[in-house]
């Protein structure tokens, strides 16, 4: 279910951010794997090395670290387009709050 909540977070970031086009659920779900793969092998380097300026600009580079991931992925799956950099910066931010509400959102079901 969290596979289905983060490719439907890339869908509505795609309805709201010009430039982050998603064409299908099936290019969505295929985004959420990309993007999670990239994220855990190259994003985590990028995250280890930039610590320092991450700490300097108080958790924001993270975002173009986010936003660099985003646009690497896109590159690689059909269905899934970004614009440019303050699309792929502005959807990292965007996807970001979208997955955070909708963990808040599922996690009162999975408890009952």
């Amino acid at each position: 279910s969290d596979l289905f909540a983060s490719a439907l977070a890339i869908w509505i970031v795609s309805q709201l951010v010009p430039g982050f086009v998603v064409t299908s659920p099936g290019a969505a779900l295929i985004a959420v794997l990309v993007i999670g793969f990239v994220n855990a092998t190259l994003g985590l380097v990028l995250k280890i090395i930039t610590f320092p300026l991450t700490i300097m600009t108080l958790g924001l580079f993270w975002f173009v670290i986010n936003a660099l991931m985003i646009e690497l992925a896109s590159g690689f799956i059909p269905g899934f387009r970004i614009a440019n950099f303050g699309s792929a910066f502005v959807g990292a931010i965007v996807l970001s709050v979208v997955n955070m509400l909708l963990k808040w959102l599922v996690k009162p079901l999975e408890e009952e």
